[in-house]
Order: structure tokens, then C-alpha cells, then sequence
């Protein structure tokens, strides 16, 4: 499977050596619509753990990503408070 960060690829390995059941990017959550209604912005979690219920979004320390992927939980949770989230930094 073709992550798009390293630090995804280990939370995979991690996640399989635990057999926890998993899926990559299952799901695609709109954050901001235009007029039309066509999605502007949207956020894909990174792993779904179906026996859990719960999202895992995986970054790596630096702050740029990190304040994005802060500011896209905060949206994500206004706009869905029922969706568990966690962020793995």
C-alpha cells in the first residue's frame, strides 16, 4: 500500500503487529462549501479503526503541519462532534 509519509507506514506496521483492523484514508469529511455547494475544503483521517469506532490522524513534529492538522480537527469537530478523532503526533 502507497502511504504518504513514513510516519503513516509505521502507525500501519504498528497497527498490524497488534492485529488491529484498519483502514487507510476510508473517508472523506467536507469542511467548507461554496456558494454552490461544491466542497472547498475536506479532511481524510488518516486511519479508521472499525472495532474502535475512532479516526487516527498521524504528523510528524513539525509546526507547520501540526498547526494545520490542529486547525482541520478543530473544523472537523465542530462540523461533526459525533466523529472520535485522535491526533498521533
Amino acid at each position: 500500500m502507497a502511504f504518504v509519509h513514513n510516519a503513516e507506514r509505521q502507525v500501519a506496521r504498528l497497527l498490524d503487529f497488534y492485529a488491529a483492523r484498519w483502514e487507510y484514508e476510508p473517508h472523506t469529511f467536507v469542511l467548507e462549501r461554496a456558494a454552490d455547494g461544491t466542497p472547498r475544503a475536506a479532511f481524510s483521517p488518516d486511519f479508521w479503526l472499525p472495532d474502535h469506532s475512532r479516526y487516527l490522524e498521524v504528523t510528524t513534529l513539525d509546526q507547520r503541519l501540526v498547526t494545520r492538522k490542529n486547525r482541520k480537527l478543530r473544523r472537523l469537530r465542530e462540523l461533526f462532534p459525533h466523529v472520535d478523532i485522535v491526533l498521533i503526533y
